[in-house]
């Protein structure tokens, strides 16, 4: 049986990642999360009993932890999905973004490198490290051009500054080390268990409550948006058969301004909730005051996973946003308890910049 060391197991993406590869099994997942704020074992209550899924807590940046973890358990391969990720969070406290994703990530490759060299022959040339990372280290683009592995960084946010800093250790590690790693770039996710200060998450809670649905400045900044199964699809391939040393694009192919995923949920909850004293939704938009530095325009150029590996996203934007909807409305006790936890709803991220109803 094949074995994982997921780091980051309990978050969003990590958390549907080790749900799917318990799901179709002949795995052991060793889970190793520091359940920060948005880390949440709810997500895991399906797995709790499982025999092959292993909860560790505790935070990538603590070697000692890791090596023990990677001594105990032999893991064939190493996910990282563990990371500080909100760019709204990372204006308002960059701290724990440096920690976590720079100095973080170097704890975890120095960890898995040493563990990569006592190996064996055939166990060490199979062994890889993926490490999952964001199209926000590109930076913006205008309203043409599309990312691709091969476009300069950019980063613009301390979030993405700091995903790109471990990126760059990522690689560095590869050509240094010979360390048989692989990164993936993905556009913006979305889907079931995602923290509600994200989006998509964000707007479908406060149209039910009836609050305001704040979209920053006019609402024109786009994003190419990837359904988080598809994103662990992906996954899985670039480490089945992905090059080490190699950089992954990962994206939806579906570019959508703010403004249109916004009315987009509104016009799926009229038809859902026919009853709901707020309909027409679309009369909660408001319109605030944009966020420092906010990035025009992302779109990823998939190509390369899909010619060399022969991964293509399978839902559209309106397939994936309609079973994204109707699982929100049925998992409220998911998103309440999140909610009472250390985030309410309130707006992230303003740099000093009072929001504008």
């Amino acid at each position: 049986m094949k074995t994982l060391l997921v780091t980051g197991g309990a978050g969003f993406i990590g958390g549907n990642f080790v749900l799917r590869q318990l799901r179709r099994g002949g795995v052991e997942v060793v889970n190793l999360d520091a359940l920060t704020y948005s880390g949440n074992l709810r997500t895991l209550a399906e797995v709790e009993d499982n025999p092959n899924h292993d909860f560790v807590l505790g935070s990538i940046g603590d070697r000692e932890l890791v090596e023990y973890l990677l001594e105990r358990y032999q893991p064939d391969a190493v996910v990282n999905f563990a990371a500080e990720t909100h760019v709204d969070r990372s204006i308002d406290g960059p701290d724990a973004f440096v920690h976590t994703n720079v100095i973080g990530t170097f704890e975890l490759l120095e960890a898995t490198r040493w563990y990569w060299r006592q190996l064996d022959g055939e166990r060490r040339k199979a062994f890889r490290f993926l490490h999952v990372s964001t199209d926000e280290v590109y930076g913006t683009l205008g309203a043409t051009g599309k990312f691709t592995e091969e476009t300069p960084y950019r980063p613009n946010s301390p979030y993405s500054a700091s995903k790109a800093g471990s990126d760059h250790l990522v690689r560095a590690y590869f050509h240094t080390y010979g360390l048989p790693v692989l990164t993936t770039n993905c556009s913006n996710n979305y889907g079931p268990y995602q923290f509600p200060e994200k989006l998509i998450p964000l707007m479908i809670d406060h149209a039910l409550q009836g609050l305001p649905l704040p979209v920053y400045g006019a609402g024109t900044n786009v994003r190419d948006w990837l359904y988080v199964e598809d994103h662990c699809r992906a996954i899985e391939t670039v480490l089945a058969r992905g090059r080490p040393g190699e950089v992954y694009n990962v994206g939806g192919n579906n570019e959508k301004t703010n403004i249109e995923v916004v009315e987009t949920i509104c016009a799926l909850l009229d038809e859902f909730l026919p009853d709901s004293p707020h309909r027409p939704h679309r009369q909660l938009i408001r319109f605030v005051q944009d966020r420092p530095g906010h990035d025009l325009r992302y779109a990823i150029d998939a190509g390369k996973i899909g010619r060399e590996l022969g991964w293509q996203p399978e839902e559209t934007f309106e397939t994936g946003l309609r079973k994204t909807v109707r699982w929100y409305l049925a998992n409220r006790d998911w998103v309440e308890h999140v909610k009472s936890g250390n985030y309410g709803g309130e707006r992230l991220g303003v740099g000093g910049i009072e929001a504008q109803a």
